[in-house]
């Protein structure tokens, strides 16, 4: 058995909550199957993340991030995860397409520095069913997010709508990730798909392939394990800011 455990969202057995509160203070990630969500739009989504990174580079280049802004298209080799913890490393070997909340509800906050979440993103104009696939996607995971967040809060102890008011405002950012063949591309040493990292905000809900020798997570001595892909599961992992609101009872 992996350091990383599966856990059934649909158990009625109960012992959801302490599984996931186990789990997070023990290595900070696990993974869910029985999340319920639509297993079309997910694979349609699947399917149009591939044909985008399909595209020819000009079109994905024109969908780039804007100066200033959070999403849109990142370059392959552009990105550098490790330097989130002061390493310095040669650039990740992979590129992305992030997707941010509706800019509209930038109307909502009124600080100046919290609005810039709420950038528009580009969507490649080649695609048309990009945006309302992804769109849909989007709205079931932060659904997702949701209920694991009451799940979170009742391992805690606490009421499960505990979080609630964190989250109603959510500023969730989609991102795809795309590791091209490496044949045409030098591999420095030490370079990475994406480098060691935590991550800094509530918490990540990650979809795998079953490419081999993909994610791993380090235990608390420091010691690496591969997380293997399970048929139409998501690991989730504590990030930055959950770890600081259970003042360290879960690991990021």
């Amino acid at each position: 058995m992996g350091v990383v455990p599966t856990i059934d969202l649909s158990d009625e057995r109960g012992g959801v909550a302490s599984a996931i509160d186990a789990a997070c203070r023990d290595v900070g990630f696990f993974q869910i199957i029985g999340h319920g969500l639509d297993a079309d739009l997910e694979a349609a989504a699947w399917s149009v993340a591939r044909q985008f990174f399909r595209l020819p580079l000009a079109e994905r280049k024109a969908v780039s991030i804007p100066d200033g802004d959070a999403y849109g298209y990142g370059s392959f080799a552009i990105e550098r995860l490790a330097a989130s913890l002061g390493d310095v490393t040669p650039p990740d070997l992979k590129e992305t397409f992030s997707i941010g909340p509706p800019a509209s509800r930038a109307e909502s906050v009124d600080e100046p520095a919290a609005a810039f979440v709420f950038s528009e993103t580009p969507w490649p104009a080649t695609m048309p069913d990009m945006e309302p696939v992804m769109r849909s996607y989007y709205d079931a995971l932060a659904e997702l997010v949701g209920r694991l967040m009451s799940f979170m809060a009742t391992g805690l102890g606490l009421d499960a709508t505990a979080f609630e008011s964190s989250i109603d405002r959510h500023t969730s950012a989609l991102r795809l990730l795309h590791y091209p063949d490496l044949s045409d591309h030098g591999v420095q040493p030490g370079q990475m798909r994406a480098g060691a990292h935590s991550d800094y905000g509530t918490l990540t809900l990650l979809r795998q392939d079953d490419a081999p020798g993909g994610l791993q997570v380090r235990d608390v001595s420091g010691e690496w394990h591969g997380v293997p892909a399970v048929d139409g599961a998501y690991v989730v992992n504590v990030g930055d800011a959950l770890e600081r609101w259970t003042n360290d009872r879960w690991r990021s």
